[in-house]
């Protein structure tokens, strides 16, 4: 099986050619840009394309699929000749279908704990040697790849994103999948400049529970209203099961969280409801795929977390440094909450970084009032450069102000000095919280740990 990959640099993408020469496949691909950690693990794989750019010479008639990341445009050249050829093309979602359609598939869905939700899921499985075929948005602890494809394995574990499948297919990537087990985490509006208005948006997921395969199972947040209407009201033609869930009970001690199950106390490594809920839902999959809450609970408990999904950066006596993919007013919300709720006894420094289109578009900024009010001290960062690089029409700093509605709000738009401000600080008996889909312009929050004034 010989298959080329335009766009192969990808965060996803090289994670898929990695999983398909695992599998024995004859993979070859290209990009106009290769970065780290990309460059290495396709070098050490041996399908590191040998000059960067395209070329349409790469693509014969010999090849069997043609996987198109998001990265390319329409008019790209080594896509023109493979329309020309009449080669299968495939967006990316398109082939994670295809290389799953005779096994289960679960599809983790939601506007916000897709990846961790997938990442318990997938630790619960390994942990019981359970073989699986699976797609996740970061890279886990004890896996290889992000993605892996197997002849094999009977189950499909897939994080399912809303975003859009390909340049050239604009369907949300979790409307390919038609899920045998389905699992929803929330509805928050995103993704504006696809999705202009919430009721478009909250469309999608209703078309994603029509889309779930004849008798299959829905599990979804009870806690949040729009997603309870979605459950409610759609997939009625299906013929599926819909369980809801909500926070399971728990207890707090010593700033370790700690479930009640059974007269059981079950002790976890991670915290906040939203992860809890999470764990809650992962925990109804497993129950589905054959595990029972026994199984699962025993598994859980030595579950760190996923990458950036409140990633413990640095821990002493009197401090703790955690970094968070939270960028969306509700993840905003939830991930500063979670943290103040956890750890009463300090002061909690939260700074986000505005990075996404969303974020950046004035229409959207109202979306934030409120949103980091958890926090004792809360920094906004966002670099106009950003800004300009998206073609958005540029936003102030009082804008920023105003909208967040905060009246102590600090604001940074260059990240020096967004780091001298931190360095300056006492940070004895507080938790620093920096939370981005970016990384605050190149900070190494490694380094940045051994540089803070912890007395």
């Amino acid at each position: 099986m010989r298959v080329h990959l335009i766009a192969i640099g990808g965060s996803a993408m090289h994670n898929m050619a990695l999983a398909l020469n695992e599998k024995g496949f004859n993979v070859t691909g290209s990009d106009d840009e290769i970065n780290e950690p990309s460059r290495s693990r396709l070098k050490t794989a041996g399908i590191l394309p040998e000059n960067i750019g395209w070329f349409p010479e790469k693509i014969t008639s010999d090849i069997d699929a043609v996987i198109l990341g998001m990265h390319a445009r329409e008019d790209n050249p080594e896509l023109i000749k493979a329309k020309e050829l009449g080669l299968k093309v495939y967006s990316y979602p398109e082939y994670i279908f295809e290389a799953t359609k005779d096994k289960t598939r679960v599809v983790v869905g939601g506007s916000h704990g897709k990846t961790t939700i997938t990442a318990m899921i997938l630790h619960v499985l390994h942990y019981h040697k359970i073989d699986t075929d699976f797609m996740v948005g970061a890279q886990l602890e004890g896996f290889n790849t992000m993605v892996k494809l197997t002849h094999d394995a009977p189950i499909a574990i897939i994080e399912g994103d809303e975003y859009l499948a390909s340049p050239i297919d604009r369907r949300p990537k979790f409307h390919l999948y038609k899920p045998n087990i389905a699992i929803l985490s929330g509805i928050a509006w995103d993704h504006i400049n696809v999705f202009p208005t919430f009721d478009i948006y909250i469309n999608q997921f209703e078309k994603f529970v029509d889309l779930i395969e004849p008798n299959g199972c829905l599990i979804y947040c009870n806690d949040d209203n729009e997603l309870k209407k979605v459950a409610i009201n759609s997939g009625k033609l299906n013929q599926i099961s819909k369980i809801p869930y909500s926070i399971p009970k728990h207890t707090i001690k010593k700033g370790v969280s700690i479930l009640e199950d059974d007269g059981h106390d079950i002790p976890l490594q991670i915290f906040g409801n939203h992860n809890l809920m999470n764990l809650n839902g992962a925990r109804l999959v497993c129950n589905q795929l054959g595990l029972t809450d026994k199984d699962f609970y025993e598994a859980i408990q030595s579950f760190k977390g996923a990458a950036k999904r409140l990633e413990l950066v640095k821990k002493t006596d009197n401090f703790a440094f955690y970094k968070d993919f939270a960028h969306s007013p509700s993840k905003l919300k939830a991930t500063t909450q979670a943290t103040k709720q956890q750890f009463t006894d300090r002061s909690l420094l939260a700074c986000m970084e505005l990075h996404t289109f969303s974020s950046l578009n004035e229409t959207f900024l109202a979306e934030y009032n409120g949103s980091m009010n958890d926090a004792n001290e809360a920094i906004v960062y966002f670099n106009p450069h950003t800004i300009a690089h998206k073609k958005l029409k540029p936003i102030t700093e009082q804008q920023v102000f105003n909208y967040f509605n905060r009246a102590d709000l600090k604001i940074f738009t260059d990240s020096n000095a967004l780091i001298a401000y931190l360095k300056s600080k006492s940070l004895k008996n507080h938790v620093l919280l920096m939370m981005s889909s970016g990384n605050f312009d190149g900070i190494d929050f490694n380094q940045l740990s051994t540089e803070l004034n912890l007395n």
